[in-house]
């Protein structure tokens, strides 16, 4: 997304956790600046917000994109169900975007006359579950969905300048399965695994038509049988 958003002249911050590779990542690319930050890590967040307002307050866009999966099984006998894995896995895919959103919504993106943008990605696994050994990983995604879709109707009922957008992500070729790299279970080599290039062929496609929600490959079934189930009684009981 960072090298798509360059190529259409807009100034990028990239941020991640990873201060070795961030340096040359950021070069590689173009990018204004690089931050290192944990999203897992809470209290290091507000520090951050403050610090990015400070030094790019012209910023009018933010996209959620950090987070991990992991495989937990309650009963095995392939995986532990880890609850100190989990519970890093609920920080870094929930609470590290929450706190980033809330922040930067309060904090800047509401001064901004010209409005600004926030993009949560999600994946169909937040809509469908289907990924029965990493039952964590697909709550936190239910629960981006769910926060996603009430704080813009929030923001919509206050008439805020403030856009907020779901990206919905199928089975993509990407590092989130880094920690089964090599594996069994390494899902990147999956024929229907999709790659980053069409990924982001449809999401470029969603953003030219000012989608609210970019659903992507298989996810655009999913999310329209959701919409057809559930969106239109959402609509009616949020008027």
């Amino acid at each position: 997304m960072a090298i798509e958003l360059i190529k259409r002249g807009k100034k990028v911050i990239i941020v991640g956790r990873t201060a070795s590779t961030l340096p040359a990542v950021a070069k590689e690319i173009g990018a204004t600046a690089y931050y290192v930050l944990d999203t897992g890590d809470a209290p290091s967040i507000a520090p951050f917000i403050e610090k990015i307002i400070s030094e790019h307050p012209d910023l009018d866009c933010l996209i959620n994109n950090a987070g991990v999966q992991r495989l937990h099984q309650i009963l095995g006998p392939d995986y532990e169900f880890d609850l100190d894995s989990a519970d890093e896995e609920i920080a870094i895919n929930i609470r590290g975007p929450i706190r980033l959103f809330v922040g930067l919504v309060q904090k800047h993106f509401s001064k901004l006359e010209g409005g600004a943008v926030v993009m949560n990605v999600s994946s169909t696994l937040g809509f469908l579950p289907g990924g029965v050994t990493c039952p964590v990983y697909c709550a936190t995604k239910a629960f981006i969905h769910s926060f996603t879709v009430n704080l813009r109707t929030q923001l919509a009922k206050a008439d805020s300048k403030i856009k907020v957008v779901e990206i919905v992500p199928p089975l993509v070729r990407t590092d989130l399965h880094r920690e089964r790299a090599g594996g069994a279970n390494d899902p990147r080599g999956a024929i229907r695994a999709m790659s980053v290039e069409d990924f982001m062929t449809e999401v470029v496609e969603g953003w030219e038509a000012d989608e609210d929600v970019v659903a992507v490959g298989l996810g655009k079934g999913i999310v329209g049988a959701w919409n057809g189930a559930i969106g239109e009684k959402y609509a009616q009981w949020t008027k």
